[in-house]
């Protein structure tokens, strides 16, 4: 009984970071908006439509582990997700919107 419910535990602790990489990108493209706002090149209307991509991406990962395992095509769409992200970010921050002084 109690191997079994250590076995369980470990099941939904692997089931928990079985998307190593899209955390790590996740984080990155947190502080990659953060510091698009601290230095002004991200709006806060921009930053705001930023952080609710990122939301959406997070709610779709819990949604992704929520059966215990994530599939091929399930990380693909995650990864296509992340990708559309960072190119939001990238243009947010090059766009030639004026930008009041901080």
């Amino acid at each position: 009984m109690i191997s079994i419910f250590f076995l369980m535990i470990g099941m939904v602790a692997y089931s928990q970071s079985v998307t190593p990489r899209a955390d790590v990108r996740q984080k990155t493209e947190r502080a990659r908006i953060h510091q698009g706002r601290k230095s002004g090149e991200v709006t806060n209307g921009e930053a705001a439509a930023l952080n609710k991509q990122q939301r959406h991406i997070r709610r779709s990962e819990r949604r992704a582990k929520a059966d215990g395992e994530i599939t091929g095509a399930e990380k693909r769409k995650l990864e296509r997700k992340q990708d559309r992200a960072s190119r939001n970010i990238r243009r947010a921050k090059t766009n030639n919107i004026e930008k009041t002084p901080q």
